[in-house]
């Protein structure tokens, strides 16, 4: 390491000079030898020593004006060997006259063919002095490569142009960190042959290539991570210990070149990526653009993807309202970055404040709100039964009460897979908040909540009323991938951290959807909604979440249970072992889009909202038992797992025993 950072200082500029005088004495005397037939007794009695010392003397001043010497050798260019092609040929054209002014009218000798000499000297002195620097350049980073950086051998997967391209960007890369040990196919009849030095390897071979080539990685384009050829890849990859490593299309890398820092490793959620989603644009375009929108939890993970996708269709306004001050700045800071025309507001505030969620509605007048706030985290809201009222019932219930009263054209909630036969109170008060907003969608007139008539009732002079029919929209779907405190983020951190990785239990399977995947299912189901429809994503097959763990651990080059271990913690409270998109008393009727259904939902009469007015007093007098048992009033199919609550189950079984005996 010290050798190479004495060799990585530059050389006096002195010494560089020197050289170049060297470099520039020694072509002209071997120019001189070829021109006098190397006959040395000739050579003599022809005063060399005068030719060379004078073509020496005119070339130094001419090198040292046009300071050939002052750039670094190990980053010469073309540019650099321009100079010096030019310094030659000044330095040829002053020789000339020199010798006529000096040798021959000083010393009376005229026994060199000049320009028969020059001419061979202009390419012999123009070939030795870009030789030294590619010499120099060449052996710097010889030596920078082969002191720092362990290389690491890596196949290619593919035999195309794209392949090619990728094996050509790592290695004209002056950090490269890889050795090319080949191409991988997983087509036998393009296996066995040599493409650009490399042989191309069929995928059976790939166990061999690990054991005999001590292969680390394995590098593939990200784009068409579903080709089944990739995931059979993969699958190998993931099977022999092989890190697998991706790179973006060609046409994304920086400048037209790839950068070592767009190589990443292959991450859980493009395993778990599907076929591209393909929603109808156009139609949605018609009904956003020159709109005002209302995003609640806007900072969110949803929410943010809506801000970003509503952007993208030019709305008039958009309004992105949250209580967390620090990731709201941050979506702000992004937003005006890739939409620098748009109309963006920032609103901060509780969707519980009855007062504050007046301002935007009133303000703004938005035709759409998309709500997205909500407490998310099961075991969370478990011991905080009061909490996941507050927000998720009362919030959505006066977000819900202003669109109405404030003529919004359509409300989508956004809602969950765990508000289907749940067994938490989290997927519990977001079964309720639908309750709620398919009561307001059975009521002819939109009945709303007195209270917040009567602290708009002045502004209804500007256009606030009840008798404009607001559409309702509830969206359900399962986890969406990279979520905050989602499971892949955490078991990522575990494996960084050397494991344990936690798995509550061996049987446990969730859903899974990316975010702007979701997103996109959002938008299309807004506007395809006619009002009370509760709209179910097809979320594809669940995963096991061991499943998941393992894959990972893989995905980081380790072996699970040797490198790390995975422990089952045991269900969380709340916790059920897999999700349901729909009740058993609910069907399905398809849509135009394949990927999204309607829920024939259980109708909620108006009746459901005392109901939850009682709810909601009752979480303001945190009396946790009290609001647990009228969640299960409200929800009969409530049943809670794991959970201290699972004593008011049976109470309320006994109960109902009893009354059916009478």
């Amino acid at each position: 390491m010290k050798q190479f950072l004495s060799f990585s200082r530059p050389v006096p500029r002195w010494v560089i000079l020197i050289i170049d005088l060297v470099i520039t004495g020694f072509s002209f005397t071997l120019s001189y030898f070829v021109v006098k037939q190397f006959e040395f007794s000739e050579i003599m009695r022809g005063h060399f020593f005068v030719y060379t010392t004078l073509y020496c003397a005119i070339s130094l001043p001419v090198f040292y004006f046009m300071r050939i010497h002052t750039g670094m050798l190990r980053f010469s260019n073309v540019y650099d060997v321009m100079r010096i092609s030019l310094a030659v040929l000044i330095t040829g054209v002053l020789y000339p006259i020199a010798v006529v002014s000096v040798v021959n009218r000083e010393y009376h000798i005229n026994t060199l063919n000049i320009s028969g000499v020059l001419l061979i000297n202009f390419f012999i002195s123009c070939t030795l002095h870009m030789m030294l620097r590619s010499m120099v350049r060449g052996f710097y980073y010889y030596v920078k490569h082969n002191a720092i950086i362990v290389k690491e051998n890596v196949l290619i997967f593919g035999s195309d142009t794209e392949a090619m391209l990728v094996k050509q960007a790592i290695e004209s890369s002056i950090t490269n960190k890889f050795v090319i040990a080949g191409f991988v196919e997983t087509d036998l009849n393009r296996a066995n042959v040599t493409i650009q030095q490399k042989r191309v390897y069929h995928i059976r071979e790939l166990h061999m290539l690990k054991t005999k080539k001590k292969i680390d990685k394995l590098i593939l384009m990200n784009e068409q991570l579903d080709n089944n050829d990739k995931k059979i890849v993969i699958e190998k990859c993931l099977q022999f210990g092989i890190k697998v490593l991706t790179v973006p299309p060609s046409d994304q890398w920086i400048y037209g070149k790839l950068s070592l820092k767009q190589i990443q490793e292959l991450r859980i959620e493009d395993l778990l990526q599907r076929e591209p989603i393909i929603i109808n644009n156009e139609k949605i375009s018609r009904e956003l653009t020159g709109k005002r929108i209302l995003i609640t939890g806007a900072a969110g993970s949803i929410g943010s993807e809506i801000v970003r996708q509503v952007l993208s269709f030019h709305p008039e306004m958009v309004v992105m309202c949250d209580q967390a001050e620090s990731p709201l700045h941050e979506i702000q800071l992004e937003m005006e970055e890739k939409f620098p025309d748009a109309n963006i507001k920032i609103f901060i505030g509780n969707i519980r404040d009855r007062n504050r969620m007046l301002i935007p509605f009133r303000e703004f007048r938005p035709h759409f709100v998309f709500h997205a706030a909500a407490y998310k985290h099961v075991p969370m809201m478990e011991k905080h039964p009061s909490e996941a009222i507050l927000t998720n019932v009362m919030g959505t219930k006066i977000i819900a009460d202003l669109s109405v009263l404030y003529n919004v054209h359509k409300f989508v909630m956004i809602s969950t897979d765990k508000a289907v036969n749940p067994t938490n109170v989290m997927g519990t008060s977001k079964r309720i908040a639908e309750m709620y907003v398919q009561s307001l969608s059975s009521v002819a007139d939109n009945l709303v909540d007195q209270t917040i008539m009567g602290l708009i009732n002045n502004d209804s002079k500007h256009g606030a009323n009840g008798n404009t029919k607001t559409k309702f929209i509830t969206t359900r779907f399962g986890n969406v991938l990279g979520s905050n405190g989602s499971v892949i983020p955490r078991f990522r951190q575990q494996i960084q951290n050397g494991g344990p990785v936690t798995v509550t239990h061996p049987e446990i399977t969730r859903y899974f959807m990316t975010i702007p995947e979701a997103v996109q299912l959002v938008m299309e189901a807004a506007i395809m909604g006619k009002g009370a429809e509760i709209f179910v994503f097809d979320m594809g097959k669940p995963v096991k979440i061991v499943d998941l763990a393992l894959k990972m651990i893989r995905l980081a080059g380790l072996t699970p249970d040797e490198d790390i271990k995975i422990v089952y913690s045991g269900l969380r409270p709340g916790e059920k072992l897999y999700e349901e998109l729909l009740n058993a008393e609910e069907k399905t009727l398809p849509t135009h889009h394949e990927k999204i259904k309607i829920a024939k939902i259980i109708p909620s009469s108006h009746k459901v909202v005392r109901d939850i007015e009682d709810l909601i007093s009752l979480s303001r007098l945190e009396d946790n038992y009290g609001i647990v048992k009228k969640m299960k009033e409200l929800v009969p199919e409530f049943k809670s797992k794991n959970s201290q609550y699972e004593k008011l189950d049976l109470q309320l079984n006994k109960a109902f025993t009893a009354t059916a005996a009478d």
